[in-house]
């Protein structure tokens, strides 16, 4: 088999693909008999063949997948106009906490915060596969220390954290937690992330919704002598 053979193959494999796909699975498409280096040259040479297009490959965390790009939302809604999820301003500013300061115990979140986090708001970022439990502090009750997934990654189009913006005024004390939330919000509302429910399809990711954020009234208590937004 030829590149170009090849290539086909794999651009068939990852439009039929629910998820993205590694290297590694991809060679499997030819008993491994392509080398992994030739086939990321394949996917650089698909990448730049759709760009400029309705669809785009994407490169991610867990792997590789077509998308949507993000200037077809507006079109791509009006053929499911069911909105996804909307998360209060309490969840998107524990993410945002969580995906810049980790890894971060539930007391370092109440500190950067200033109010008491729900357990349901974890529970709910953990059921929603964005945060998971990635180790213990080494101090009395050894805490939960919270880290983002991959597939947190995915759901922004992210390969990596280090791709995550950086924030408007990097160690600012005073509404951290704030800045942190909006910082996300407005990154992947920019990037057509996909915080928020989607089907597999042809690789075509749902779009978060950059004022899901600010759906639900707090529903956490201040914490006594603290003040919102301190660090």
């Amino acid at each position: 088999m030829n590149t170009q053979e090849a290539k086909i193959v794999i651009e068939a494999a990852l439009f039929c693909a629910q998820q993205p796909l590694a290297i590694g699975e991809l060679r499997r498409l030819f008993a491994d008999e392509i080398a992994a280096d030739t086939v990321r040259a394949l996917l650089d040479e698909l990448q730049a063949d759709w760009q400029g297009r309705g669809v785009r490959l994407a490169a991610l965390a867990t792997g590789w997948r077509f998308q949507s790009a993000p200037e077809m939302a507006p079109y791509l809604e009006r053929l499911n106009p069911e909105k996804p999820p909307r998360y209060s301003r309490a969840l998107m500013e524990t993410l945002a906490i969580v995906a810049y300061r980790q890894p971060v115990t539930r007391g370092d979140i109440e500190e950067i915060r200033g109010v008491t986090v729900a357990s349901q708001l974890v529970k709910t970022l953990e059921e929603r596969g964005w945060i998971e439990v990635i180790g213990h502090k080494d101090v009395p009750g050894r805490p939960e220390l919270l880290g983002t997934t991959r597939q947190f990654l995915d759901d922004l189009g992210l390969r990596s954290l280090a791709e995550l913006p950086s924030l408007p005024e990097p160690g600012q004390a005073g509404g951290a937690a704030d800045a942190m939330a909006q910082r996300m919000i407005d990154f992947a509302a920019e990037a057509g992330g996909a915080i928020g429910e989607t089907e597999g399809g042809a690789g075509v990711p749902g779009a978060i919704d950059p004022t899901a954020a600010l759906e639900r009234p707090e529903e956490s208590e201040p914490i006594e002598g603290s003040e919102r937004g301190s660090s």
